[in-house]
């Protein structure tokens, strides 16, 4: 469900808050190779599923930066922030890839809004994300993603 915000000032009074749990994704074997050929990232591991099955996993894993990009899509079914003009990635803090994705899992994103800073036009916000694996007890990614809000 998302959290639809009324300006930046009403965002501000949400620091410290959790801005929920979003819905499932899958990371699809066709995912995994797509991202490979977009990145031209084509190591066995993520794209030979005879190989990956006598891998370490069991199975072809996908990329961490794949698993990263997909916050974007899982964050935006979160937060909607209205009056504002212009939303853009600022960067990030911190990214750890606790554990890997096999190709076929499912993945959600639990996320709490840390910060809101005033910059010139707008605001930066601070996330802390945490992507989760259905049915793992460790999460695929650990993140803390800035953005900017301008009005």
């Amino acid at each position: 469900m998302t959290l639809t915000v009324d300006g930046i000032d009403a965002l501000k009074q949400l620091v410290g808050s959790e801005l929920g749990t979003s819905e499932w994704i899958d990371v699809t074997q066709d995912r995994i190779d797509g991202f490979a050929d977009a990145t031209g990232d084509h190591q066995w591991i993520h794209v030979d599923v005879e190989k990956a099955k006598a891998g370490p996993f069991g199975a072809p894993i996908a990329h961490g930066y794949l698993t990263l990009s997909l916050f974007i899509p899982l964050f935006t079914g979160l937060l909607d922030v209205r009056g504002v003009t212009t939303k853009v990635n600022y960067g990030l803090d911190k990214v750890r890839f606790p554990s890997p994705v096999t190709s076929g899992s499912r993945l959600r994103l639990v996320a709490r809004l840390a910060e809101v800073q005033d910059v010139p036009g707008g605001v930066q916000i601070a996330v802390d994300g945490t992507i989760e694996i259905e049915g793992a007890t460790k999460p695929a990614c650990v993140l803390r993603s800035l953005s900017r809000f301008y009005a």
